[in-house]
């Protein structure tokens, strides 16, 4: 690798140290519904994003608490000596993609068959660090 390339890295993974991602794929429920949850931690501070998914009655709220705490030991990984509480870290974006469909049929009236698509999603979580800039 050159230099010019070498040195362009570094700066870049310093630029990244402060930003972690953790992704969720495959998730067997609907994107609209995942949506709702994630809607509501977006932009949150990680201790208030995690309070709100533990006391959350949807579903999906278990699912996104366990990516956040992915999403957190990653950090944690990244930046090994670091106080999580110091770092102030918050939830940058959060956003759910379709993902692939399962086709099933349902008996309808005089044989007629409903199709029924069984959705799921794909799901990622970036972390960052609060400036006191911003």
């Amino acid at each position: 690798m050159g230099s010019r390339k070498q040195d362009s890295a570094i700066a870049r993974k310093e630029a990244n140290k402060d930003v972690v991602k953790a992704s969720l794929n495959n998730c067997p429920s609907s994107p609209r519904k995942m949506r709702l949850v994630a809607d509501i931690i977006r932009g949150e501070n990680v201790d208030r994003a995690l309070y709100i998914l533990k006391y959350s009655k949807k579903d999906a709220s278990n699912k996104l608490e366990k990516l956040l705490l992915s999403a957190i030991a990653n950090w944690q990984a990244k930046n090994e000596g670091a106080d999580i509480e110091a770092a102030n870290l918050f939830v940058k974006e959060i956003f759910v993609d379709s993902a692939r469909q399962l086709k099933r049929l349902r008996p309808a009236p005089q044989g007629r068959g409903y199709r029924i698509r069984k959705r799921s999603n794909h799901v990622t979580l970036i972390l960052g660090n609060k400036q006191d800039n911003q």
